[in-house]
């Protein structure tokens, strides 16, 4: 166990110092969110005035929660990009021979994904804050949003690290994020669930985003639902996760 930690720690804190020191990784983990944020909650803030939408926080808190968990998911994102690229540059090979007990340069790259999420999440915090987003939840509430945040951000970065361990290339960041930004928009992103129709009402109803989305606008307006399912589903897809890399890291071994 000594061992497991003593790998993840340093492997945690190169990923975050790598992060500081390189603007090409911390700008787009914080620009992408608040573009977001100013293009929904802002251009888009007409739609609360559509027939039967009730969100009684209003439509900045509406997209802030989409925004918080995408910069979540994105987060794990951004991990399995570095990955990719010490792979590249020959770090992670020389990682995989120095390290005792392998299994925690998965820990180590999984708590850089969430520390990094945490700058991320407190700057578009306060930008939702500055734009006049409504909070309604209590303290607990509000811990069940970032909850949700963090094993949202857990289950993207053991995604990508699968994928970047299997591939082993920076050739592999379109399908690193291609699954990720697509099951975020095919869920009920500028609207409710009960406003969508056609196919994307039938697809976004089947989407486990959904439950983890709908769960975090309940919990910031004051009213929880779907809080059990939506954790359930995110533990659910944590596990499978955390196979799915521990098989990445496992071809990793096998190629040298």
């Amino acid at each position: 166990m000594r061992r497991f930690v003593n790998v993840a720690r340093a492997v945690a804190w190169r990923s975050i110092h790598n992060t500081v020191v390189s603007p090409a990784i911390l700008v787009p983990s914080i620009i992408f969110p608040l573009f977001f944020l100013i293009a929904f909650a802002g251009g888009l803030s007409r739609i609360s005035h559509v027939p039967n939408f009730h969100y009684p926080p209003g439509y900045t808190s509406f997209q802030f929660v989409f925004v918080f968990l995408q910069s979540a998911a994105f987060g794990g994102v951004f991990t399995g990009f570095g990955i990719a690229r010490d792979f590249d540059s020959g770090f992670a090979r020389r990682l995989l021979l120095s390290a005792p007990r392998r299994s925690g340069i998965i820990a180590g790259y999984a708590v850089g994904a969430l520390l990094r999420w945490a700058l991320t999440a407190t700057v578009v915090t306060v930008a939702g804050l500055i734009a006049g987003m409504n909070v309604s939840g209590d303290g607990i509430q509000l811990g069940g949003l970032i909850g949700l945040g963090v094993v949202l951000n857990l289950v993207s970065a053991l995604w990508a690290c699968g994928v970047a361990m299997f591939l082993r290339t920076e050739q592999a960041g379109a399908l690193i994020q291609m699954p990720v930004f697509v099951l975020l928009f095919l869920a009920p992103v500028y609207v409710p669930l009960t406003l969508l129709t056609g196919w994307i009402h039938t697809v976004a109803n089947i989407n486990p985003v959904t439950a983890v989305l709908e769960a975090g606008r309940g919990l910031l307006a004051g009213s929880p639902i779907k809080v059990g399912l939506a954790f359930a589903a995110l533990a659910a897809g944590a596990g499978l996760m955390a196979v799915f890399a521990r098989r990445g890291l496992s071809s990793a071994e096998r190629a040298g």
